[in-house]
């Protein structure tokens, strides 16, 4: 929770105080530090970076580099980004009414100097709080140079002053974020002229405004997103413009299943309000080997890549499903089945970008490498499991039939006891005495055994289904 601004209010009293004037970067990197020293996370709430890419962040802060995060859509660039406020002091002082933040020792604009001249030591200060020190701007084609660096302001013209009068520039997103940082999302969409515009900003530290060139000392640290496929092809970061950035940090997918897994379940939408939903972790497995496969994939576009918001969004939709079957069938608990896995088919026709030759068979894409993450997971956990006691019950004429609202006492009962079951449900995680979870490692069972070909699935659609032998 932020505190109350310091009580000074002048600049004596600044001086009284104490307070020592540092450049942000140096601001960054010495709060930096501390939270190192602290052993407090640099992005607590991103997982999977620890090894590399957030190693990589650290040292280019602590160089004081401005920064480019390169990599797909979906790989937290922005939340990274985002976080990098907390780097900066809680409160800033600034001269009171000042458009660009100058900071009271050092009077930049024209009204800075002139109130500074008139006043002395009793300079008006007031306290900025981190969160208006950061501004951020999504680069799209029609952004201009007045948006980011400033523009003549006819009103003020108007006012009676001339055009050689720097008071009458209206100051754009850049200049108004100094002493902060600067974040550009999509860098490379930004059109060439206007990152022109941002050359001088970076190295000279001066702005010009049609024509009209003002030094101004500007302090901040700018930090940049880009995608590679914009930024190689679609979209190119100038080449002048590359060179002023002191580093470049690649993000990347989770890793590892367990890493994509734990970002699905921490950004997962939670679940409504009295209702209580329990999620078995192979069913969250599945959805992530879904999105890897989905990557490997030859069919899909792999320059714009699989969205961890598409393995999230996957999960919510899941868990929706049981959410409406609960409260349809009356269950006490919500408890995701594989039946509730094929509604995130259709949703991956708006994530993904697909290459492949024949219209309309993305969702034949998408449902067969579903088909395989199921199949491999249920070989990852139960390649040994002793099924026969099961399959015999099936040579024996049973069938079950399963679908979108058939509550899980009712699969239950069309097996009935089921050898085996127990020693299944523990081997997944699940409590074998909750009725919805058995249900459902006995349903990730069942189609386990139909996709390693062991029993027969009829279904008009993906939604209902009998197994049988």
């Amino acid at each position: 929770m932020m505190t109350s601004p310091p009580p000074v209010d002048t600049l004596a009293g600044l001086r009284a105080a104490g307070h020592e004037l540092r450049p942000v970067k140096a601001e960054v990197r010495d709060n930096l530090i501390a939270r190192m020293r602290s052993g407090v996370p640099l992005v607590p709430d991103v997982l999977g970076f620890e090894e590399d890419v957030l190693p990589a962040l650290e040292r280019a802060l602590l160089a004081g580099h401005d920064v480019i995060l390169l990599g797909e859509r979906g790989q937290a660039k922005t939340r990274i980004v985002r976080r990098l406020v907390e780097l900066l002091d809680e409160w800033a002082p600034v001269i009171a009414g000042c458009e660009i933040n100058c900071h009271p020792y050092v009077p930049t604009c024209g009204h800075c100097r002139d109130l500074a001249a008139s006043t002395g030591e009793d300079l008006p200060v007031t306290w900025l709080a981190r969160d208006r020190r950061f501004a951020e701007k999504l680069a799209t084609p029609d952004t201009s140079v007045a948006d980011l660096i400033g523009d003549i302001d006819p009103i003020k013209v108007a006012e009676g002053r001339t055009l050689g009068d720097e008071r009458t520039i209206h100051f754009g997103l850049v200049p108004r974020t100094n002493r902060g940082i600067v974040a550009i999302n999509e860098l490379p969409d930004l059109p060439e002229r206007i990152q022109v515009a941002l050359l001088n900003v970076l190295e000279e530290r001066d702005i010009q405004v049609r024509g009209y060139t003002l030094r101004l000392p500007l302090d901040l640290l700018l930090v940049a997103t880009a995608n590679p496929d914009d930024y190689t092809n679609r979209g190119r970061i100038i080449s002048p413009l590359k060179d002023r950035f002191g580093a470049q940090v690649r993000t990347h997918y989770p890793r590892t299943v367990d890493d994509e897994v734990a970002i699905v379940r921490q950004e997962a939408t939670p679940a409504p309000v009295g209702v209580v939903v329990r999620v078995p972790r192979f069913l969250d497995e599945i959805l992530v080997e879904l999105a890897r496969g989905l990557r490997a994939n030859a069919q899909v576009n792999q320059r714009s890549g699989v969205s961890v918001r598409y393995t999230i969004g996957a999960h919510e939709t899941m868990v929706a499903g049981a959410v409406r079957r609960a409260i349809r069938a009356g269950e006490a608990v919500a408890v995701p089945r594989i039946v509730d896995l094929w509604a995130v088919v259709p949703a991956a026709l708006g994530r993904i970008e697909f290459d492949t030759l024949e219209e309309g068979n993305e969702l034949a894409i998408v449902t067969r490498q579903l088909r395989q993450a199921i199949l491999d997971v249920f070989r990852e956990h139960l390649a040994g499991a002793d099924l026969s006691g099961l399959v015999s019950r099936f040579d024996e004429g049973l069938v079950v039939g399963t679908g979108e609202l058939v509550p899980a006492a009712t699969l239950r009962e069309a097996t009935g006891e089921v050898p085996g079951l127990a020693t299944w449900a523990r081997t997944l995680g699940v409590d074998p005495d909750d009725p919805e979870g058995a249900a459902s490692v006995l349903e990730f069972v069942l189609e386990g055994l139909h996709l390693a070909r062991r029993l027969t699935k009829d279904s008009g659609d993906e939604a209902t289904a009998a197994y049988g032998r």
